[in-house]
């Protein structure tokens, strides 16, 4: 079972500033509100193509748990283990081409994967300087463009949610059926792929809130360069951490 919701989005701001902000939005929750659910950010590795010149960026994110509560309801704690509050690890991966102005970027999860994954894939582009040619695309190498130093970002985000719960379900349905003297219980009450259908709706729904407040995260942030510039940001990120630890 496979669920896809895909949205478009415009930041009035220019591509360089775009990709930065990318990689400042978790920086901390005192400069990105929108970031409370992220406990920590590594950088596992990071390079430039010599050949041709793309920031290649690999992170993991530590953020608290992505699964819907609705969704850990839905489920037994036979599948679940009964927590609903673990955090989850999310892994991100970007190729950056600032001279043909194109980012792309994917997360997904790496927890709760048996219940439901979670992938999401976005595509930042600049508009070209010249309008008769084509954007570039992360699968082309187009050098007769060039990102315009001025104007806005698009963003293409796809998230695709697949739940790979019925070869499990059906296992231990078969179990319960057994426990509950052959009526199948809970699970042949529910259905396989409805339990599925089920999951990855209420998931798309709770991304859609998610996407909406990932944007107004990246707004504060593009305005926080804007007004202060990076080593303003990152002078605002270390008085945030440095205030963090005296309260701790």
């Amino acid at each position: 079972m496979v669920l896809t919701h895909t949205t478009n989005h415009t930041y009035n701001h220019p591509f360089p500033t775009v990709t930065l902000a990318f990689f400042l939005r978790y920086c901390s929750p005192q400069l990105n509100p929108f970031a409370n659910h992220v406990l920590s950010t590594d950088t596992i590795s990071t390079h430039v193509d010599p050949d041709t010149g793309r920031l290649h960026t690999t992170r993991i994110h530590l953020k608290k748990s992505r699964m819907p509560p609705a969704v850990m309801k839905l489920l037994p704690t036979s599948i679940t283990g009964g927590a609903s509050d673990k955090a989850s690890y999310i892994l991100e991966t970007s190729v950056v081409d600032m001279r043909e102005g194109w980012m792309s970027t994917e997360s997904r999860n790496l927890n709760f994967v048996g219940v439901l994954s979670v992938v999401e894939k976005q595509t930042y582009s600049a508009p070209a300087l010249s309008s008769t040619s084509a954007l570039p695309t992360p699968t082309t190498h187009n050098t007769t463009t060039a990102p315009s130093p001025n104007g806005t970002t698009d963003v293409a985000t796809t998230v695709i949610f697949r739940s790979r719960l019925g070869e499990r379900i059906r296992s231990l349905g078969h179990s319960q059926a057994h426990q509950d003297g052959g009526e199948g219980g809970w699970f042949a009450r529910i259905g396989a792929r409805g339990v599925q259908r089920s999951i990855e709706s209420l998931a798309s729904t709770k991304t859609q809130d998610q996407l909406g407040k990932s944007r107004e995260g990246m707004k504060i942030i593009l305005e926080r360069l804007r007004q202060t510039g990076i080593i303003g940001v990152l002078e605002l990120r270390k008085m945030a951490r440095e205030r963090s630890m005296e309260a701790a």
